[in-house]
């Protein structure tokens, strides 16, 4: 991995030719790459995390005066309990996957006993294929039509604070044969070059090319890596709405991109309660400011008793902001004590559109109709969904199967 301060085209170029390297690697060799990044990491821990703190100090600062919100600040901490050993586990988890070059064929073409048939029907199939391939086709005698997967090519991935992200790219993208230029968020630049350092030198020690991947480290050249479509061939953006259009409107290249994480769980009266409040806890808590993290919950009106005292109980003793309809607040009036309820928020329509990215939980309430199949609250919670949700993440807590692959669909 290189840090790189030379002109867009040079980056792009050197990306382009490190790319058609990297993808004829063995996989052996790139796995080794990760084993090796995982170690220089983990050998760097101390330094990484000093680095950090100095940053985490000055973004502090910018957020006391209001120049940067507390889920940015919160993103920013690489020293949260769990984050660092997340981070290289992660990788290690990447290199432990199956090659995606050498995906297995689960699906084969039909046998055939007459020279003159022509058939391109598939049936199922479990043994391996040749490397890569995902699809085979029978068009006509002698003529086979196959699909196989292969690297993308050049990577842009632009992402805003969070430290980690460098070497959850770093993986995906060496797993996968694909090279990466990044470019990350101005409040972690010494907290990015201490961890790209650490893979540059583990990398030196491989089969992988520096150039392979590269951070880029000067102001103002995403408007022009952008006009490199000649040698990028995906952009990812990974931040705000603003950046996402940005992004969107100023390049040719193909984009993979989302924005807001507005994500929704669903509790069908039928769901285990003790299920519903260790998955409420963690989704809304686990990590307030994931852009995964859920921010709108839709309960359904018979389950307003059996489970939400429990699920807002818990949430509010661990400092939750909770804002109900006038449904919901009614039921906690009379379920929760007098202490609880007096925590209580009124949600007004604006939350069922705000991603929070802090611990504050809007709660709706799925009200059917009288004696109405049980159909139709769930196409009420998926109507809601729809209309506000970014479909990033959304999920139903069920113990029914149909209740469940009705919501899927």
């Amino acid at each position: 991995m290189s840090l790189t301060d030379s002109s867009p085209a040079q980056i792009a170029k050197a990306a382009s030719v490190a790319s058609r390297n990297l993808a004829t690697l063995p996989s052996a060799d790139r796995d080794n790459a990760l084993t090796a990044i995982h170690q220089s990491l983990l050998q760097a821990k101390e330094s990484i995390l000093k680095t950090n703190a100095r940053d985490l100090s000055l973004a502090s600062k910018a957020a006391e005066d209001g120049q940067l919100s507390q889920s940015v600040l919160k993103r920013l901490d690489l020293g949260r309990p769990g984050k660092w050993e997340d981070m290289l586990q992660g990788i290690l988890d990447v290199r432990d996957l199956e090659d995606p070059r050498e995906h297995l064929l689960r699906m084969g073409h039909a046998s055939y006993e007459g020279s003159d048939q022509a058939y391109s029907g598939l049936t199922e199939s479990t043994e391996p294929q040749q490397d890569g391939l995902t699809l085979k086709t029978l068009l006509d005698d002698g003529l086979v039509l196959e699909r196989i997967t292969c690297p993308i090519g050049v990577l842009l991935i632009i992402f805003e604070a969070r430290p980690e992200v460098i070497a959850n790219i770093a993986a995906l993208a060496i797993k996968s044969g694909n090279a990466a230029i990044l470019k990350g968020g101005k409040e972690s630049t010494a907290s990015f070059h201490a961890i790209s350092s650490a893979i540059s030198s583990a990398l030196t020690t491989t089969a992988v090319p520096n150039a392979a991947i590269q951070l880029v480290t000067t102001r103002d050249v995403i408007a022009s890596l952008l006009e490199c479509d000649n040698h990028i061939d995906l952009v990812i953006p990974r931040g705000s709405n603003e950046l996402v259009r940005y992004v969107k409107a100023s390049t040719r290249i193909p984009v993979l991109g989302h924005a807001d994480g507005l994500c929704h769980i669903y509790i069908h009266p039928d769901a285990e309660p003790d299920s519903c409040l260790r998955i409420l806890l963690d989704s809304k808590l686990g990590y307030p400011a994931a852009c995964n993290s859920v921010e709108t919950l839709l309960i359904h009106q018979e389950a307003l008793r059996s489970h939400l005292p429990a699920i807002v109980s818990a949430l509010l003793e661990k400092g939750c902001s909770i804002r109900c309809d006038d449904a919901s607040k009614q039921s906690l009036l009379t379920s929760l004590p007098t202490d609880k309820s007096a925590l209580l928020q009124d949600a007004v329509e604006e939350d069922y559109d705000t991603e929070f990215l802090s611990p504050i939980l809007a709660i709706k309430t799925v009200i059917a109709p009288a004696n109405a199949p049980e159909d139709v609250a769930v196409s009420l919670a998926v109507a809601h969904i729809n209309a506000h949700s970014s479909h990033h993440t959304d999920a139903i807590l069920t113990s029914s199967a149909s209740v469940a692959q009705q919501f899927q669909v």
